[in-house]
């Protein structure tokens, strides 16, 4: 099939990382034709040989793109997700692809055409480490998950970062802090190995660490329908911070850390073993072993995601994350602020309207000084 002529809205420090992985190569049946950016200047500094639009609306309707990647401010994203896609554009959304659940709607309402590619930049999925536990999951090695602990606080985070910008860290600029910022490949990566929950009751603290409006400490807990449970910790306040996942299960634990998998392996599965006749405390013996992980994996999976991105516009290959999966982690986050907001444990699937509603309320409130546009870099 034809070479895929590609353009970027938002020419930050994510836009200017995708198109140089394009200039250089490193995307197979791809081409940059066009860039979009509010700063003209800055565009130019970064692509000059590029052809710049000023709205990404008008490189939509050029003619000089088949295919679009978004990396523009969060609340950009569903506009011009629609208009790429009523406009007959392949589209690539930044993480998170939309703000919250509504806007999430209304992204996926408008992909009405499906032969037009839509994808997430969720590159964690490439990553061999997330794919190995993804597989052990669905082959059923580890059993019934009976419980999930998630602690990621290796986000830390000056109050210098926050300055750096008015929209940072704002309800009106980002619609949230880490939750909306740093984890979204987290809460997407939650719900791709373990689905969704029925129940989410959290403990957002508001600028517990540092001068802001938004959250940057979270402790959720979540419920299955089946009775699994589990907790996600998060916060850009911690140092040294941690990223520790441990899977409980019938057959055993897995905990991954410093991209290591450790399987602690139960010979005899608890739900055999706990009807044993034999002492009272005894616990299964167990064989521990570490999970190879793939080699030869080349960074975080963005150059990955893109390169599938195209593939899937060239050859008709499955995407490995299809942008309508994006709305999970967009409302695992939401409910995670409503249920702090509220004070009460939120059900799933939420009320996308009414935590809209709440969030505009949170907008309002919280808008003592005018935003400046937000920069481009994710």
């Amino acid at each position: 099939m034809k070479e895929i002529r590609l353009g970027i809205a938002g020419i930050g420090n994510m836009g200017v990382a995708h198109g140089k992985r394009v200039l250089e190569g490193q995307i197979k049946g791809c081409r940059l034709t066009a860039i979009s950016d509010f700063n003209k200047e800055r565009a130019n500094r970064s692509f000059p040989e590029i052809s710049y639009y000023e709205k990404p609306e008008e490189m939509i309707a050029s003619g000089e793109i088949d295919a679009l990647l978004i990396a523009t401010p969060h609340f950009a994203h569903t506009p011009i997700g629609i208009a790429a896609l009523n406009g007959g554009i392949h589209t690539l959304v930044e993480k998170p692809i939309s703000v919250h659940k509504a806007d999430c709607e209304r992204l996926l309402a408008a992909h009405r055409d499906k032969k037009i590619v839509f994808g997430a930049m969720f590159n964690l999925r490439m990553e061999p480490v997330n794919q190995q536990i993804k597989h052990l999951i669905e082959s059923g090695e580890l059993g019934e998950i009976f419980r999930i602990n998630w602690t990621i606080t290796n986000w830390f985070r000056t109050q210098a970062y926050y300055d750096s910008g008015n929209w940072r860290a704002t309800w009106k600029g980002e619609g949230g802090g880490v939750l909306l910022n740093q984890c979204p490949h987290q809460l997407d990566l939650w719900q791709w190995w373990f689905g969704m929950p029925d129940k989410v009751h959290a403990f957002c603290a508001f600028g517990r660490h540092h001068d802001i409006e938004v959250e940057d400490d979270v402790t959720a807990y979540m419920h299955y329908d089946n009775g699994c449970t589990g907790v996600f910790i998060t916060s850009t306040g911690e140092a040294p911070g941690t990223n520790r996942l441990e899977v409980i299960a019938d057959r055993g634990k897995l905990i991954v850390e410093d991209g290591k998998i450790t399987f602690v392996r139960n010979t005899v599965p608890t739900r055999e073993h706990i009807r044993c006749e034999k002492g009272f405390s005894a616990q299964p013996a167990t064989q521990t072993s570490q999970i190879a992980v793939p080699k030869g994996f080349l960074g975080f999976g963005h150059r990955e995601t893109i390169q599938n991105f195209i593939d899937a516009i060239r050859n008709g290959c499955p995407l490995t994350a299809p942008g309508e999966e994006g709305i999970y982690s967009v409302e695992l986050a939401n409910s995670m602020l409503l249920s702090t907001l509220e004070n009460r444990a939120i059900d799933l699937p939420m009320d996308s309207k009414a935590y809209e509603a709440v969030l505009n309320r949170m907008i309002e409130e919280n808008s003592t000084a005018e935003q400046s546009t937000a920069p481009v870099a994710q």
